[in-house]
């Protein structure tokens, strides 16, 4: 691939992810349209970049010059506009206000979280007027029929903007963390292991064909167009189907449970649904084939244990968790992943020894800057072409350090201060290895990163001051992780790889430049929304629920304190065993079927979705390569292609269409 990275790439970047950035709130919550975000690979900013590809490659072929934009330059656009999207909504932005201004907004409503939390939560982390709370909540009187302008001039930024700025340095202290945790172990993973990024490789072949001037021939191939019109036929007949209900459809959901006993050995698959998503399959396919059959069987298998369980007469009640912070955590089993989560941590710490040392090395001795070589025969000089290899250290240290200072000044006890900045870095770098390597476009925690360490230590390691502060922030940037920055920074440091040495510098600085502003852009445009039409009335139902769900638990937390907990120690303990003979297996024996990606995501609601296309992209894997070697896993993958390309193309067409009409037909489920 062609390693120009030019500032006209850049520039691109920022004025495209400016917009998404801007436009998501206003067409999900305002609109209801299409989600023009939503997991890790979203819609709006692949649509806009196939468009992109073939505007450019007909833009060079019409001119005969060379285009505009070369292949990397065009991935470090859909980079940027898929960071500016995902703070702008999901990852941050759908909750964040609500978040901070739940203590004032329910402070009369009889909630009695807001009695027991108030007096904990630190002042500065909210807005000091009631009377501004109440205006963003029910809008500006005639705020619809003011202009831009007015509006943003109507807001009291002196009331939100001290909050704003003391959580800004949280959201991008985090952000740094994990800036300074891809460059560590990004070279790991990209050189070192050769990690597979199933979910970046559609934009990577094409900016491969554009580069050698064979887009044309790329968008002919017949496998490709089998996908596309197999996938565009689906969604024109189901979105027809959708405005005009006389139409008949083709269901893409089965309802398999029916099938199934409420109770009993297979009472787990009582509520088993089969999706048919056409571009899951195709990330399924193009996933190494261990992992995807991992990804099926092991939710499978989870289904099986809880109906084992039932059977034996082993099954604990959802009390026994006692109060947690985790989203999807509801029944004790579910308690394995914190034990997987730990263990798959150190696992990957592991794998990255050599390079680690090699980097503190690099940093004790400042081979960096003398160009020595260093005396240790196990190690050779660090490329020079993935910059200063020390810093990343200092920056983690720096960053983690200044996260604990911060926990420590709102409250926590050292303990408690130390484990939770130290808990998000554990959970957000094995979620992104199981994104990036697991080709998940879509994924949800299962446990909250404060779960294990109130299991495994009680809430006294937080105090009462502490419980109600680790809600509040966690909630912010480390709760929902479905569109979670860190793993796109991930796939930018597989993008950073095949930019020219002397630019890698240069897409660093645009990675931090866009987390910047679209952290302002975000913050300005969720104010502007709800001053102009109140956030009662926008589509925030979900994010109000599950604020309120927070607060609610952390004050039975403050209210009922709690020690270990036997039962997710135990659970977890298992868990831990279990993920510990998975990575024994996989690293010792060469023909052991199972990765322990997979048992990582077994739990997660995210492959309740999931699940039946990693099942048939692994079939189709399966018997390709069975049957045809990878000679014909080469052709055929195109198709699979096809189906990605048809079913984001058709959704960013009913995303248009969306804009114009008052419903909206989605090609994902929402």
């Amino acid at each position: 691939m062609n390693g120009r990275l030019r500032l006209r790439a850049l520039a691109t970047g920022l004025v495209l992810g400016l917009i998404l950035c801007v436009y998501t709130p206003y067409n999900n919550a305002v609109l209801g349209g299409v989600p023009l975000g939503g997991g890790h690979f979203p819609l709006a900013p692949f649509f806009i970049l196939a468009w992109m590809f073939v505007i450019d490659a007909a833009a060079a072929r019409l001119t005969r010059r060379p285009p505009y934009f070369s292949g990397v330059e065009l991935l470090t656009v859909w980079l940027m506009m898929t960071l500016f999207t995902a703070i702008g909504y999901a990852g941050l932005s759908e909750t964040f206000l609500v978040d901070i201004t739940a203590p004032g907004r329910y402070a009369r409503d009889a909630y009695r979280w807001t009695e027991v939390l108030g007096p904990l939560l630190p002042d500065s982390w909210f807005p000091h007027s009631a009377e501004a709370v109440r205006q963003l909540f029910q809008g500006l009187k005639g705020g619809r029929d003011m202009s831009v302008l007015e509006v943003l001039s109507a807001i009291p930024w002196g009331v939100w903007l001290p909050p704003l700025l003391v959580w800004s340095l949280f959201i991008l202290g985090a952000y740094l963390v994990m800036i300074c945790l891809t460059a560590l172990f990004g070279r790991q993973w990209v050189v070192n292991e050769r990690v597979n990024f199933p979910l970046l490789r559609v934009p990577q072949l094409m900016g491969e064909a554009l580069d050698q001037r064979q887009l044309s021939s790329w968008w002919t191939n017949r496998f490709l167009l089998i996908g596309l019109v197999l996938a565009g036929s689906l969604h024109l007949l189901n979105g027809l189907h959708f405005y005009y209900p006389s139409v008949p459809e083709l269901p893409t959901l089965i309802l398999a449970g029916t099938y199934f006993p409420k109770f009993g050995l297979f009472s787990g698959f009582y509520k088993l649904k089969l999706y048919f998503i056409p571009a899951f399959v195709g990330f399924a396919f193009l996933t190494t084939r261990q992992i995807s059959f991992s990804m099926w069987f092991f939710h499978l298998a989870a289904g099986l244990l809880f109906g084992l369980l039932y059977v034996l007469g082993w099954q604990l009640p959802e009390a026994a968790l006692g109060t947690t912070l985790g989203p999807d955590l509801a029944r004790p089993e579910g308690a394995q992943t914190i034990g997987s989560y730990a263990v798959f941590f150190l696992f990957l710490l592991w794998l990255s020894r050599h390079h680690l040392k090699e980097t503190a090395t690099c940093l004790l001795r400042r081979v960096c800057k003398s160009g020595e070589p260093l005396h240790d025969p196990g190690f050779e000089t660090p490329p020079h072409e993935w910059g200063p290899p020390a810093w990343p250290l200092v920056g983690l240290i720096l960053g983690v350090a200044f996260l604990v200072a911060w926990c420590r000044w709102f409250g926590l006890p050292w303990t408690g201060a130390v484990l939770l900045p130290l808990a998000f870095l554990l959970v957000m770098l094995v979620v992104s290895r199981l994104v990036c390597q697991g080709g998940l476009p879509y994924f949800t925690l299962t446990a909250a990163p404060s779960d294990g360490i109130i299991g495994l230590f009680g809430t006294g390691v937080f105090g009462s001051a502490g419980v109600a502060a680790t809600a509040v922030m966690q909630k912010v940037l480390f709760l929902d992780v479905r569109e979670s920055v860190a793993p796109t920074l991930f796939h930018g440091a597989k993008i950073r790889e095949s930019a020219a040495p002397a630019r890698r510098r240069l897409l660093l600085a645009a990675i931090g430049v866009s987390l910047v502003l679209a952290l302002a852009a975000a913050f300005a445009t969720m104010l502007y929304l709800g001053h102009r039409y109140g956030l009662r009335e926008l589509r925030l139902d979900w994010a109000t629920q599950t604020v309120l769900a927070n607060y609610e638990n952390a004050q039975r937390l403050v209210d009922q304190p709690a020690g270990p907990n036997q039962w997710l120690i135990t659970y977890a303990g298992f868990g831990a065993l279990t993920m510990f003979v998975l990575i024994y297996c996989y690293y010792k024996l060469p023909w052991w079927p199972l990765h322990p990606l997979g048992y990582l995501a077994a739990y997660s609601a995210g492959m309740k979705i999931l699940w039946y296309p990693f099942f048939l992209g692994w079939l189709c894997n399966h018997l390709v390569l069975h049957y045809g070697g990878t000679r014909l896993y080469n052709k055929v993958r195109f198709l699979f292609i096809g189906l990605i390309l048809g079913d984001f193309l058709m959704g960013g067409v009913y995303a248009v269409i969306g804009m114009f009409s008052n419903q909206a037909y989605s090609v994902f489920p929402m």
